[in-house]
């Protein structure tokens, strides 16, 4: 089976959708500008694939297919894009497809220049290949000696007729002609690395970065350096000239600072301090405009104005996710349009799955809010560390704030405001410890009420409290001293405020009244809970335990309904789906795992390359959002049953699951992988029914009910139709059928010389077919062709028929015999039941006085009732076996 048809069996109800929150890695930008649209677009590495932006409004426009690894080097040119990744180069055309493969490195490529009809490439073992871009052959092939000359950075300086300027990590730098092979000179350098070349707008003029934070404005054409420059913030990772008029140069730092440099007065302007939170990837002055694009490690790419006096950019537009992994997500609303997201990188971030513009900061976590808004989030001494979990609620989020988090080690707990997009009004901290923080006690789990109006906290104490989120204060605690002996682990308040339920690590679960805090019910656990969730439309409590199972108690009987397990890892986040009937849960097993709860069964399940760490449902059931181990973004998974059909069936206990790769990129398929796809899916074909299920069950015909059910009540039909129907009077012109309710064309027949209008006799005595039909099955006694030709009659014509059996209509005796023969034929094969009985019953109301008279048929009459009370009997005691049982299931408690 192929990799795509694998993957798709992967899972029966998830297929990868997209990925939100991807914008930026480590790698420098690449800037485009279409010559038809007259617009920049700027394109960014993110993992295996690139996304395409355009720098007007940062919309994204393109993402490209994905690659077998993550991408290495990125560069284009008016018509292609080159990613490198391991030792292969791949050209993209329109941003999207595959068009060459350049092999030939044996090492990792690390820096690619598209030069004309030429693409220059570097790898890890110093080889530089010159490759032809449309014949992808090897044009040319240049080894250095790593010791004496290792390639670290390479340019074509403007107007330099097929020449090439290297840099080198010993400092010096080489001229070479590339058509000619030849190395035209060598600049003995600044005994420092070279990092960055970068043409300047004058002719003739370079700009070079090195390792030691110097800035080298040299002429090439004459050896002479004209201005010299200091970062002092470590190496120069980008450098950039702006050309609408300001002779500005902008250089990137590893710590994340722009600086800013005047080239006419040759000295320092301002600098750009904390532009990104990680190194400068890549900075880029647009053509004669004065906007700067700059992204960085951080995820994130932001495009500066420079249109105030000082000569200092303002942020113009930015694109933002976490620069740190997701550590908990959660959708916010009930519109499913956002997902809320703490990251490991201190801030909560809402996410919209319609469009980048609706996404949101709420910004890092403080505990002084108006310090942090001085100093900046960078020097704030009060910053709080990552948040572990939250809870949101919308029902008065107008009114105040609506989320409540924990964070990793502290006992204080934050509240925040979402329409506002900041930190909340309130620090929840309980006055019992006295404000003491040395105590190692720390907030494990919280719950906000529906309305809106209190949140629920649990501590690694054991302790319970409850806080107005209106005011923030202290509405009670639950238990004399504490609720449970060990940390509490989970924590949910019921739909109607009513009960509040705990976990703790003493393996109790404890359910208390809301509003009075007493304890209504204790229910000890086979192992130590590590979470749990609650349903709240249906009362089921998910409690994940450390044993790797999970167990499903219902609230209203307080019992455990439901025992899951197969799990091999710690379970690390759990969700429903809106109606509550799948539990769909991660693993460090890098399984995503679908439990139904009805039927209590495993029925789907696929793996992941990365540990999901958190999952959530949208609360209309259209994708399921999860993040995972490492990675910044959050992925939407489709849920496949909403839109085709999908059949369920529990997996088996050795089932194993294949992987699927993260949404976000779209993979290039084959034609021929899609067919072996679709001819390898019998497994999801619809199923069609058999004739007959079982021999043992009784079989009613497909026929409609006007059949079958008005053959007794003919007579008052035909009293209620006044008059018979009319004929057009011009009828049109069609190919005359012969009446009954299957049509037939009626043969045309050819007129005869002597036709005479006298009625021959002998054409009314003619036998029918159904009478023939009848006549050969008392010899062959096979009845399978009358009734199909019954089955085919219309009411009217069945009554013609039966009543044409009787010796008084032309009929005879034995066809009588045949017929009831034929009912018993149909009673003993168990299928037609309705239409045997209708026939039945209208062949008794039409002959039973002939037939009380004749023996033979009285013998008849009496084998097919005896049949039909056998019928009867089998019949009765399937429905009351069925109608006890379903009794049973809508009594018996679960």
């Amino acid at each position: 089976m192929s990799d795509m048809s694998a993957g798709k069996k992967g899972s029966v109800i998830f297929s990868g959708f997209r990925a939100l929150g991807l914008y930026s890695n480590h790698l420098a930008h690449v800037l485009r500008f279409h010559k038809k649209h007259r617009e920049f677009y700027v394109l960014t590495a993110v993992g295996q694939c690139f996304h395409t932006y355009n720098v007007k409004k940062l919309g994204i426009v393109a993402v490209s297919n994905a690659l077998p690894e993550d991408i290495s080097s990125l560069a284009a040119d008016r018509m292609l894009v080159y990613a490198a990744f391991g030792k292969l180069i791949s050209a993209f055309a329109k941003n999207k497809e595959v068009v060459h493969t350049y092999t030939g490195h044996q090492a990792d490529v690390h820096l690619l220049l598209p030069f004309g009809d030429h693409l220059i490439s570097v790898d890890k073992d110093n080889v530089v290949i010159i490759w032809d871009v449309e014949s992808e052959d090897t044009y040319l092939q240049i080894s250095y000696d790593k010791a004496s000359f290792e390639v670290s950075a390479l340019m074509h300086p403007s107007t330099y007729l097929n020449k090439i300027l290297f840099g080198s990590s010993q400092g010096s730098l080489q001229l070479w002609n590339i058509k000619s092979n030849k190395l035209l000179f060598t600049f003995p350098g600044w005994a420092s690395a070279v990092t960055v070349l970068q043409q300047t707008p004058a002719v003739d003029v370079v700009g070079v970065g090195l390792a030691s934070g110097q800035i080298i404005i040299h002429n090439i054409r004459f050896d002479e350096t004209l201005m010299k420059f200091q970062q002092d913030w470590g190496p120069v990772t980008a450098l950039s000239f702006r050309t609408d008029g300001h002779p500005i140069m902008a250089s990137g730092s590893p710590i994340g600072h722009i600086g800013l440099w005047d080239l006419e007065e040759k000295k320092f302007v301002t600098q750009m301090r904390n532009a990104h939170t990680t190194a400068i990837a890549g900075l880029t002055f647009l053509q004669n405009e004065p906007l700067l694009i700059t992204n960085g490690a951080d995820n994130a790419i932001r495009v500066w104005i420079f249109d105030v006096a000082g000569g200092d950019g303002r942020l113009l537009r930015q694109r933002t996710g976490h620069s740190a992994p997701p550590t908990k997500i959660q959708h916010h609303d009930q519109s499913s349009l956002n997902i809320l997201s703490a990251g490991q990188d201190g801030t909560l971030q809402s996410f919209s799955t319609v469009h980048e513009r609706f996404n949101k900061s709420l910004g890092h976590g403080t505990l002084n809010k108006t310090r942090a808004k001085k100093k900046g989030v960078r020097n704030d001494t009060a910053k709080l560390p990552a948040i572990t979990t939250f809870a949101s609620e919308t029902a008065r989020q107008s009114d105040w704030d609506g989320i409540i988090a924990c964070h990793r080690g502290f006992l204080v707990t934050t509240t925040w405001n979402y329409q506002r997009g900041s930190i909340g009004a309130h620090k929840l901290e309980p006055e019992r410890f006295n404000k003491n923080r040395s105590l190692n006690v720390h907030a494990t789990a919280v719950d906000i009420t529906s309305c809106g109006n209190f949140a629920v906290i649990a501590l690694s104490s054991g302790h319970i409290d409850v806080y107005n989120m209106q005011s923030g204060f202290h509405r009670g605690h639950y238990g004399k001293d504490k609720a449970h002996a060990g940390a509490v682990r989970g924590l949910s308040v019921d739909a109607l405020n009513q009960l509040t339920v705990s976990v703790g690590a003493d393996r109790l679960l404890k359910i208390w009244r809301f509003r009075s805090k007493e304890l209504l019910h204790t229910h000890s656990l086979p192992a130590a809970p590590a979470s749990s969730l609650l349903h709240r439309d249906s009362g089921m409590l998910a409690i994940a335990l450390d044993d790797f199972t999970i167990h499903i108690l219902d609230m209203e009987t307080r019992r455990t309904v439901r025992r899951f397990s197969g799990h091999r890892g710690q379970i690390n986040d759990m969700t429903f789906s809106p109606d509550g009937r799948w539990l769909i849960t991660a693993s460090m097993d890098c399984t995503i795992r679908t439990w139904d709860l009805p039927s209590g069964s495993l029925v789907d399940c696929f793996l992941v390359d990365a540990a999901a760490v958190s999952l959530s449902m949208s609360p209309t059931g259209n994708f399921l959002a999860s993040s995972h181990v490492d990675g910044l973004g959050i992925y939407l998974w489709s849920n496949n049953t909403l839109c085709s059909l999908v059949s369920l069936r529990p997996l088996p206990a050795d089932y194993e699951p294949t992987v699927i790769m993260l949404p976000g990129t779209c993979p290039s398929r084959d034609t021929e992988e899609e067919e072996v796809l679709d001819a390898d899916s019998s497994e999801m074909a619809e199923y069609i029914s058999p004739a007959q299920l079982d021999e043992h069950l009784i079989t009613l015909s497909l026929l409609p009910d006007s059949r079958w059910k008005n053959l007794l009540h003919l007579d008052i039909i035909k009293m209620c139709l006044k008059e018979p129907p009319k004929l057009p009077k011009a009828a049109p012109f069609f190919i005359p059928t012969i009446p009954g309710l299957v049509p037939q064309f009626a043969l045309p027949s050819t007129p005869s010389e002597d036709q005479s209008k006298i009625v021959n006799l002998g054409v009314l005595a003619q036998k029918s077919t159904f009478y023939l039909q009848l006549e050969n099955a008392l010899d062959s006694n096979s009845y399978e062709e009358p009734v199909k030709l019954l089955r085919e009659l219309g009411p009217s014509a069945i009554e013609t028929e039966l009543r044409a059996l009787s010796p008084d209509m032309g009929g005879d005796v034995r066809v009588m015999q045949s017929f009831l023969k034929m009912i018993s034929s149909i009673l003993q094969s168990k299928r037609d039941f309705d239409l045997a009985q209708a026939y039945l019953a209208l062949f008794l109301k039409l002959h039973l006085r002939f037939i009380a008279d004749q023996p033979e048929l009285m013998e008849e009459a009496e084998s097919v009732s005896a049949h039909l009370e056998e019928t009867w009997m089998s019949m009765q005691m399937l429905l009351n076996q069925n109608i006890c049982l379903l009794s049973y299931i809508k009594s018996a408690l679960l």
